[in-house]
């Protein structure tokens, strides 16, 4: 969990280990979206490829699958991290998330990376503040190392 800060420009810099498997990428161009319309995604490209795969061919729920397709492609933008290792977020998602001139988190997550507004991070610490030993031994077993 990194700290950052959007500046006045909507561009976010990136941590130097994000920097880093970012740039050893063979595609540099990312899309930044957000799903929910409360949390953003970065993605490399060959990840949100796979994505759009998955909402094109989802048939268990596929109203689901085109709302959720509908707000990624509505506030989403394909983007690059210039040579400082900052990244630009269009500012449609900077406002619907409320992060213009914010301090947000960054989180690596299942190939992508959520940046997390102060509010959504304090719900989620709350959430997992709750996590007993009961719930890792859990998770331990079903293989978590």
């Amino acid at each position: 969990m990194y700290p950052g800060r959007l500046d006045e420009k909507g561009r976010i810099k990136m941590p130097a280990a994000f920097q880093q498997y970012f740039s050893a990428l063979p595609e540099k161009k990312l899309f930044v979206t957000s799903l929910d319309r409360r949390i953003a995604q970065i993605y490399p490209m060959e990840v949100w490829r796979q994505n759009e795969k998955f909402f094109e061919t989802y048939r268990d729920n596929p109203k689901l699958a085109k709302k959720v397709a509908f707000n990624a492609a509505d506030l989403g933008i394909e983007a690059e991290m210039d040579s400082q290792g900052r990244i630009t977020f269009p500012p449609e998602l900077r406002r619907e998330l409320g992060m213009e001139d914010q301090t947000v988190r960054l989180f690596a997550y299942r190939g992508r990376i959520e940046v997390l507004s102060e509010k959504i991070y304090e719900e989620r610490k709350r959430e997992a503040i709750g996590t007993g030993p009961e719930d890792v031994e859990s998770l331990e077993a079903a293989g978590l190392n």
